[in-house]
């Protein structure tokens, strides 16, 4: 049965591809997912597998009991996009002004979707339960993966697995870690109050730019000096925005930016640094200023035992060339919020497009749609891989 439902994927693709692409045309910002949403519980509505929808937010959550005995899996795809302008020359292009799918969440959707009418086919076969998470606000903390999990969903769930395709991993390429694989996501910013003034007469001013700048330069000593080598900290800086014209000394800066770690006293060693480097950066100055620091998603950390499935599956998949573990990226996930409440492996599907070098959340971005039957066959091993332990 488990090698009739992979070839069942090859004969659903141009089916996936089209839903991909139909997503593509219409995405909807996080928290705003409700047309998507629709389509989604529609798909589900005729397939005939039960779903509830509204779950934390815009979710859809369906499910299918299999006619055999076994464990309940779930498994989850997010569908929101970004406020992005597509610049791409296609035909797909989206139709929303400022909206697009830069991530990949619309071949994610499709995936999913995929995989459910694949199962659907076999269903009397297919041991135990397959709960199908389709998230929002992915993008957009306090993001959709945390009210899903309070919601309950996942009370009465064995594992959960989710990919995401992957533009920096080549297609037939499959990659996960056995423990830290994403990084803690928290973001910043701070607004330095100076004494604006004629560029003539700087002597007069209490110019922004300049302590902005000074402030820069030292926060990027805290990962450099103050942090363990042996540990792994990033504080990048994002924004800086100061002044309106070219004589003139501004009197406001504002820098946002972004820290990724994966040990929480690390993380509020780093908020302490950059406090103590703030006052002391402003005071000696004689500059006000205001620090609002946002703790964002958790660490994505899989589970050995999962993550091992998960490379185990992939290696079975033909077209997957290579199932590897690999050091964690400091890019943040809410699938984090899954992993702490049960046992899961979260992993990269190679979706690198020949010749096409935009990254995610590029105004040109784009996948290789044939990773999404890598990665749907590597979702419907693993499940058979969980099902068939001890």
């Amino acid at each position: 049965m488990w090698k009739e439902l992979t070839t069942a994927i090859d004969s659903l693709y141009d089916e996936m591809v089209n839903i991909r692409r139909y997503l593509h045309q219409y995405p909807e910002l996080s928290f705003q997912e409700e047309k998507t949403a629709q389509y989604i519980a529609d798909t589900y509505e005729e397939l005939g597998i039960p779903h509830q929808i509204n779950v934390g937010g815009n979710g859809v959550i369906a499910t299918l009991t299999g006619g055999k005995p076994g464990r309940t899996v779930a498994l989850r795809a997010d569908f929101d996009g970004l406020p992005i302008q597509d610049e791409k020359d296609v035909a797909y292009k989206s139709k929303i002004d400022g909206v697009m799918h830069a991530c990949g969440h619309d071949a994610h959707t499709a995936t999913l979707l995929t995989v459910a009418k694949a199962m659907q086919q076999y269903q009397s076969d297919l041991p135990g339960t397959i709960v199908f998470i389709h998230q929002h606000a992915e993008e957009l903390a306090p993001g959709g993966a945390k009210s899903i999990v309070d919601s309950g969903v996942l009370d009465n769930i064995d594992a959960v697995f989710g990919t995401h395709l992957w533009t920096n991993t080549p297609f037939g390429v499959v990659e996960t870690s056995p423990r830290e694989f994403m990084a803690g996501a928290d973001r910043f910013s701070i607004t330095i109050q100076g004494k604006g003034g004629h560029g003539a007469m700087p002597h007069q001013t209490n110019d922004a730019i300049v302590i902005g700048s000074q402030l820069v330069t030292n926060l990027q000593q805290i990962v450099s000096r103050r942090v363990d080598p042996l540990s792994t900290a990033v504080l990048s800086i994002g924004t800086f925005n100061a002044g309106n014209t070219f004589n003139i000394i501004a009197d406001t800066a504002t820098i946002t930016g972004t820290v990724r770690t994966f040990d929480p006293d690390l993380q509020n060693q780093i908020i302490q640094e950059m406090e103590n480097i703030i006052k002391g950066t402003c005071t000696s100055y004689e500059a006000g200023y205001t620090f609002n620091y946002e703790k964002g998603y958790p660490p994505v950390v899989n589970h050995p035992e999962q993550a091992a499935l998960v490379l185990q599956a992939a290696s079975e998949v033909n077209e997957v060339e290579n199932a590897r573990e690999v050091v964690p990226s400091m890019t943040g996930e809410d699938f984090s919020y899954y992993l702490l409440k049960k046992p899961g492996a979260f992993f990269f599907t190679g979706a690198q497009k020949e010749g096409h070098i935009y990254p995610h959340h590029h105004p040109k971005f784009d996948i290789e749609e044939r990773s999404m039957v890598l990665a749907a066959k590597t979702l419907i091993n693993t499940v058979k891989l969980f099902q068939q332990e001890k």
